[in-house]
């Protein structure tokens, strides 16, 4: 029978195991539901107070079906107010304001040229009247499809551009057959009654800026990498084994934090698309260059690029053995160092609103850049192989050796044999020489393999000098990222720095201390 099958693993029914499975995973399905309910929420609290707030919307908007006198009023275009608060209120301000924007002036753009052909179709006839509405609606859709092909037209208004092309057509359409006029400007002020619920619950009830959250976002990058540059140095000198590239990168915290910045472009550009419809966040309202932390973050990623080469030498099968580590382990750490900390000082510079001092720091990093250049330079042997004539002559004694055990073997073979005919003869022989070159492969490979990889001093040097060749590259495309973080200072109109801003950066262990507190968050120039 079907239902006795036996399953390969045992002796339990096929059919009993799945059922045990099944109950398995809706035993468990409670639990997994409350841990990623709990990581999410503890991940960012804000997503529990914006998902109140479109409860809150939802609720309001829904008044106009529950009360009697609203519902009067409106009719069932009410039900356009609960559309607009679910298609419109998003997570942050940007893109609430963004899309809202876009609904009203595609939704009124769209009614005042339905309103205009319709004018125009009641002197034609009522043959006429069709076949102009026909025209127009061909023309018009046409065009606006084609807009959104226009670079800036898809980046700001594409979605302001679906919904004229939408109440256009519906508008239009349907007057041919009844009188839309009193519907269009119900549906008018429903769409403004849920954009206007929107936009006071994300301007005003715990608002959630997307310029904010692009600048904390540049901060953390920044240090993340500081962090992670120097943790992958740190760790590339230690005693203990590397473990396998497969297993440990997946969970590796460093990687993790090359990742986050290498996954970040399409999340940059669009909270600075959003952050450009944000009201300014000064006195003055000058545009903040919002676009400038794209062109950073851009810019982050190239140098992350030469970052994660770096973690590859971490994980690399070929090592150099820690004792030619060790040579170079104090300047390449403090390389390290310094390199983590002018990181580190961009990015309080980016969160404090002020012109960046790196320049000491610079200094400093040039100077532990020349003190692993003499230390490089101190071991010449290294890096110049020294042995050639060693390696050259320990191949030609593996092969005389292999070469005189195959003679002694093939003799042996031929004197065995002769007393066979001339066919068995020629296959045995075919055959010993075959087995000779299959045991000079197994005994000269290795041999041959252990001496050009391990046998001459450079070549254990190599990992390294490719290790150290990737640390300068970081160090050199550094001077791209301060350059960047500089042209952002200026454009924002961050203060200037001075010597009693300087922010004081000590290891994980002690806090950074700063004289001054933190600035609030301002968008532009005072």
């Amino acid at each position: 029978m079907a239902g006795n099958r036996v399953s390969s693993e045992g002796n339990v029914p096929a059919k009993q195991t799945h059922m045990e499975f099944l109950l398995g995973m809706m035993r468990r399905l409670p639990r997994t539901v409350w841990q990623m309910t709990l990581k999410v929420g503890k991940e960012d609290p804000r997503r529990i107070i914006h998902s109140f707030k479109v409860g809150l919307s939802l609720t309001l908007v829904s008044l106009l079906y529950l009360l009697e006198p609203l519902f009067e009023g409106m009719g069932q275009n009410a039900i356009w107010a609960v559309m607009t608060v679910v298609v419109v209120l998003e997570f942050t301000a940007g893109a609430t304001l963004c899309k809202g924007i876009n609904r009203g002036l595609g939704t009124l753009t769209a009614g005042l040229l339905a309103f205009l052909i319709e004018f125009i179709a009641d002197e034609t006839g009522y043959v006429g009247r069709a076949i102009f509405i026909g025209v127009g609606v061909l023309l018009i859709g046409a065009a606006s499809t084609y807009t959104r092909f226009f670079p800036k037209i898809k980046k700001n208004y594409d979605y302001g551009v679906v919904i004229f092309l939408l109440t256009f057509n519906l508008i239009t359409v349907s007057s041919y057959r009844m009188d839309v006029l009193t519907m269009a400007y119900q549906r008018f002020y429903t769409i403004v009654i849920g954009c206007a619920i929107c936009l006071i619950m994300s301007l005003v009830v715990f608002p959630n800026w997307s310029g904010e959250d692009l600048h904390n976002s540049t901060v953390l990058k920044l240090e993340g990498l500081a962090r992670s540059i120097e943790a992958c140095v740190n760790e590339y000198f230690e005693e203990s084994e590397n473990q396998s590239f497969e297993n440990k990168l997946l969970e590796d915290p460093i990687y993790k934090d090359y990742k986050a910045v290498l996954d970040s472009k399409s999340s940059d550009e669009t909270l600075a698309l959003h952050a450009s419809w944000e009201p300014r966040h000064s006195r003055h309202c000058h545009r903040y260059p919002w676009q400038q932390y794209v062109k950073l973050g851009t810019v982050l990623r190239h140098f992350v690029y030469t970052a994660v080469a770096l973690l590859g030498c971490l994980h690399s099968e070929i090592q150099s053995p820690h004792s030619v580590r060790a040579l170079f382990k104090d300047p390449s750490i403090r390389v390290a160092g310094k390199l983590s900390e002018v990181l580190m000082e961009l990015a309080d510079s980016i969160r404090n609103h002020r012109r960046c001092s790196a320049e000491k720091l610079s200094d400093q990093l040039q100077e532990a850049l020349q003190d692993l250049n003499a230390a490089i330079k101190s071991k010449p042997r290294l890096f110049g192989g020294s042995n050639d004539n060693e390696a050259t002559k320990m191949p030609d004694a593996v092969a005389a050796a292999a070469n005189q055990k195959s003679n002694k073997d093939l003799g042996v073979s031929l004197s065995s044999v002769k007393t066979d005919n001339l066919e068995s003869l020629e296959w045995k022989s075919k055959r010993v020489e075959d087995q000779l070159k299959d045991s000079e492969r197994q005994k000269l490979r290795p041999s041959f393999s252990k001496i050009t990889i391990t046998s001459l001093e450079f070549s254990e040097a190599l990992p390294f000098a490719a290790f150290a060749s990737l640390l300068v590259e970081t160090v050199a495309r550094l001077d791209l990222v301060i350059s960047e973080v500089e042209k952002l200072g200026r454009m924002a109109c961050f203060k200037e720095f001075k010597l009693v801003d300087e922010i004081i950066i000590t290891s994980e262990k002690t806090p950074r201390k700063s004289i001054e507190e933190p600035q609030v968050f301002s968008g532009g120039c005072d």
